[in-house]
């Protein structure tokens, strides 16, 4: 298949030279991911073998011109392959994961071309380098290092094994938890089993159900939009257990999906590299790359709130023990139990229910208090445009300007659908640049999942979910307000525990009344929510802290303790007993599960993103409490001059400067760690002397 034949191949010319994806079809995907290998190869070699004296233009520039179609290919593929996936994806994605891993070694191992970086580094005082070419050529420099550039041959090759084997077990992990995810519905037919649950639900459930053609029933799946509120709402406790098991046993069912024997591999490679590289464990080689640089900060960290967290947590216990005695519930309370009694706690204490607040909080709205949002904070507006192929129907695209002229284009793809990876995420189909006379626009797209609406009604969110929805689009952001020269650096490619401060700092506006009173309509009569109902909303932020919190830091601490002591010198691990050992020294409530358990645990095992990382959401928080402090100190949450040193530090400039730079260019100064546990209403119970960082 020439170019001709495959739009994959040819010169994109639609709006923002988005991916025709009108045209695209899964058979054009290995011809052009073999023409682009080819492609990338080829000009690789040409910057290794140049008989030039290295410079930064013609060794570190090339870098960052070079591969561009395998850049355009790859990037629409594997969006595709998370979005919107199906066995004819799938089994490219299976095919493609190790070629893009020896692609990537073979780039990283070129004895030749790291020669040459390592002259730039060795002389970079004395080659003229603007600030942002100096953190580009540093960036090289830590990237082939950290890859086993200086290797000796023989690592270098088992370097290369070891990374392309991690390739083809974390596709295949992701793979197997959608195949669980998509096997399960839970199945509700009479009035008894849809007991406790709010309409919302109902219309949800029902339209699920006649998506997978079983009109006049309801079903449940394990997109957390459907599994959390049908927790939080079903009377029916042996239902509740049913799902809750379905849901935390993902990727521990034994036969083709199952991830155990998956994960322990992974853990024992990573151990393996990071010996090679030089480090003790895998925690230490991925951490000494972030801001908190050694697992014993992380750590700290993470046990400076388990503690608070888990006396909360045991509080919480009690407290939803007694509502269930009351009820003549003669049991402990068990993870299948927790948000439904929760749920009555809050109705009890608050007297606020989600029932009441969903109606107030459609996804329409929601998304338009995020554009609204985003225009007070940096100037932008956003116009949806039509004219812009997309991947699937439920997907929407708006141009994203400022002062009249576009910065980006910004693709929402919001529901839950059994193609659909679960969780949610940002992701780039270009990254912004400015390489070449014309800078390149970034597309940027959010994809959620999200229940959608019964036929004609409009999609209601939890208030977690409005949360999330801001979360990504603060990582959108990142990724549009970009304004770079070199990929490199562009948008989101920052250090893992920086990463999540842009994002988890904009979650901080939908909590503000300004932006409830507005956007918080009821669906059916467009009334604001009253003020007595935003004032409960307001109140109960920090209700169920403990539960949050604990579920969150068990599986970071899991994450770090798995990174430090499994799978050393190849010793064999049994994944779940480890994590028990691990939960068991903890004294991990018993009520609470993990937030991800290691069978599912996709942050850590589909790629290495966030494997010894998980922490850095917890690390990014003191960043965003902090952060957001200093708009509340302005007595303005849209305060012009703290919004500009935001945008010009942080959303604009990504990995131009290191993160505490950064963070210190916005904010006039380093964090203060306890207003993390100020934020999370955890300071009663802190111990004395805690530091967060």
């Amino acid at each position: 298949m020439d170019a001709v034949d495959n739009p994959l191949l040819e010169r994109w010319t639609g709006p923002f030279e988005a991916p025709p994806f009108d045209r695209v079809e899964a058979s054009h995907f290995m011809p052009a991911f073999t023409q682009a290998f080819a492609a990338a190869r080829a000009e690789i070699e040409a910057i290794a073998e140049n008989p030039q004296p290295p410079t930064f233009a013609n060794t570190i520039g090339a870098l960052e011109r070079a591969g561009n179609d395998l850049d355009r290919v790859s990037l629409t593929f594997f969006n595709l392959a998370g979005a919107d996936t199906n066995d004819a994806l799938e089994e490219v994605e299976r095919e493609i994961a190790p070629l893009m891993s020896r692609h990537r070694s073979a780039i990283y191992l070129n004895e030749a071309l790291f020669r040459r970086i390592e002259s730039l580094w060795n002389e970079r005082e004395s080659l003229g380098l603007d600030p942002e070419q100096a953190r580009v050529l540093e960036r090289y420099h830590i990237a082939f290092t950290r890859n086993g550039a200086a290797l000796a041959p023989e690592a270098k090759a088992r370097l290369a094994e070891i990374s392309e084997r991690l390739a083809t077990l974390g596709t295949q992990f992701s793979q197997n938890v959608l195949a669980d995810e998509k096997a399960y519905r839970l199945v509700l037919e009479t009035k008894e089993d849809l007991a406790g649950l709010p309409d919302s639900l109902v219309a949800s459930a029902a339209a699920t159900a006649q998506e997978l053609g079983l009109p006049g029933k309801y079903v449940i799946t394990l997109a957390r939009s459907s599994i959390e509120p049908f927790l939080q709402f079903s009377a029916r406790r042996d239902l509740r257990e049913q799902a809750f098991r379905a849901w935390s046993l993902r990727g521990e069912n034994g036969g083709a999906t199952d991830n155990r024997a998956i994960a322990a591999e992974m853990v024992k490679l990573r151990a393996e590299r990071a010996k090679l590289l030089g480090f003790p464990t895998f925690a230490h080689f991925k951490l000494a790359d972030t801001m908190a640089k050694t697992p014993e900060a992380a750590l700290d960290l993470l046990y400076s709130v388990w503690q608070p967290a888990r006396a909360r947590a045991l509080r919480e216990q009690e407290a939803l023990r007694a509502i269930a005695a009351q009820e003549g519930g003669n049991f402990e309370i068990a993870a299948w139990d927790w948000r439904y009694y929760a749920e009555k706690q809050r109705k009890a204490e608050f007297d606020l229910d989600e029932g009441e607040t969903k109606p107030y909080l459609q996804l329409e709205k929601l998304v338009e208090a995020v554009f609204d949002t985003a225009g007070k904070l940096f100037g932008l507006t956003f116009t949806e445009r039509f004219d812009v192929p997309l991947y699937h129907k439920d997907a929407r695209a708006w141009t994203v300007a400022r002062d009249g002229a576009p910065i980006a284009l910004f693709i929402g793809d919001y529901f839950a659908r059994p193609s659909k990876h679960s969780g949610a995420w940002m992701s780039v189909f270009r990254e912004q640049h400015k390489l070449d006379e014309t800078p390149v626009l970034p597309i940027v797209v959010n994809v959620l999942n999200f229940a959608r609406g019964a036929e004609g009604a409009p999609a209601l969110l939890s208030f977690d979910d409005a949360r999330t929805l801001f979360h990504e689009f603060g990582h959108a952001l990142h990724g549009m307000l970009s304004n770079v020269t070199y990929p490199m650096i562009s948008g989101t490619s920052v250090a893992r525990d920086f990463v999540e401060f842009p994002s988890q700092l904009y979650e901080h506006w939908l909590e503000q009344p300004e932006v409830l009173r507005r956007f918080a309509v009821h669906h059916e009569t467009g009334e604001p929510m009253p003020e007595p109902l935003l004032e409960k909303v307001l109140a109960a932020r920090q209700f169920n802290q403990g539960f949050a919190t604990v579920e969150y830091t068990a599986s970071a601490l899991v994450d770090l303790d798995l990174h430090l002591k499994a799978g050393q010198d190849g010793e064999e691990i049994d994944i779940v007993a480890f994590e028990a050992d691990t939960l068991a020294k903890l004294a991990m409530p018993e009520a609470i599960i993990m937030r991800h358990r290691t069978p599912h645990f996709q942050h850590i095992f589909t790629g290495d993103g966030y494997s010894a990382g998980y922490y850095s959401y917890l690390w990014s928080e003191i960043l965003d409490a902090d952060g957001f402090d200093a708009f509340e100190e302005k007595g303005d949450i849209f305060d012009p001059e703290l919004a500009k040193r935001l945008h010009d530090h942080v959303y604009s400039a990504g990995y131009s400067r290191d993160p505490e730079t950064a963070y210190a260019g916005f904010r006039g100064r380093a964090p203060a760690p306890e207003a993390l546990l100020r934020k999370r209403g955890l300071l009663d119970t802190a111990p004395e002397g805690v530091s967060a960082a």
